[in-house]
């Protein structure tokens, strides 16, 4: 599974050594970092249990040992809208 912006995550000692507590985190990007293979870099924030975030962090994590919490809502589709034109009239000056 390769996380997504707005992820929410479940990192444990399955993903990296130093995560000997559990934290949930939400992806901000996947950084393109260059690692050992399976591995990657996830900038985001460590959530407290309310699901605040109260840290921003760098990761270097497993990717086979993280855990899918919540997926990240689906993009809107952009919405084009007709632009009316404008009334052009003289504009008195003086």
């Amino acid at each position: 599974m390769l996380p997504r912006t707005g992820d929410v995550l479940h990192v444990t000692r399955a993903a990296s050594v130093q995560f000997l507590r559990p934290i949930k985190f939400r992806v901000i990007r996947v950084l393109d970092w260059p690692t050992y293979d399976g591995w990657l870099w996830l900038d985001g924030y460590e959530l407290n249990a309310a699901g605040d975030a109260v840290n921003r962090r760098s990761i270097f994590v497993q990717r086979a040992g993280l855990e899918q919490l919540q997926a990240a809502p689906e993009p809107r589709p952009h919405t084009v809208r007709a632009r009316r034109p404008v009334a052009r009239t003289p504009l008195r000056v003086g």
